[in-house]
């Protein structure tokens, strides 16, 4: 049923308690496991401060990922791209023909202000396939 899943990663909390979510599934499955990571492209006006901007840093967060998941022996391919992270999940899960988009929700845009912003929102609208959001 879902013979790729696509999880876009972050240093966030949310990634990181969809991890357990995504390894379910994809063993339940023996689905293709492709782990993204997209550093948001430098706004020219602001200064670069996030951890992120450094590829060393992507480097290490895809690495101990694909690291948590061997673990549990799922083989994980990885990828790293640069965009706005909701067009670039997007375009990645059209790229490699995901079945299934799983990625946890920071709850920004679960307010009226915030569901134009979030990036969980916009992955919803835009996707190609369905989307699991992990709370």
């Amino acid at each position: 049923m879902f013979k790729t899943v696509l999880f876009p990663i972050d240093q966030s909390r949310e990634a990181r308690e969809a991890a357990d979510i995504v390894a379910n599934i994809v063993q339940t499955y023996r689905s293709r496991l492709i782990l993204l990571s997209v550093v948001e492209e430098p706004d020219s006006e602001a200064p670069a401060t996030s951890p992120m901007v450094s590829p060393e840093a992507v480097a290490k967060l895809l690495e101990n990922a694909q690291a948590l998941f061997s673990e549990q022996g799922i083989v994980a391919e990885l990828l790293e791209r640069q965009g706005k992270p909701a067009f670039t999940i997007c375009d990645v899960a059209d790229e490699v023909e995901a079945s299934l988009i799983i990625m946890g929700c920071r709850g920004i845009g679960l307010t009226d202000e915030g569901a134009t912003d979030s990036v969980t929102t916009r992955v919803i609208n835009l996707s190609p396939c369905p989307v699991l959001i992990v709370p």
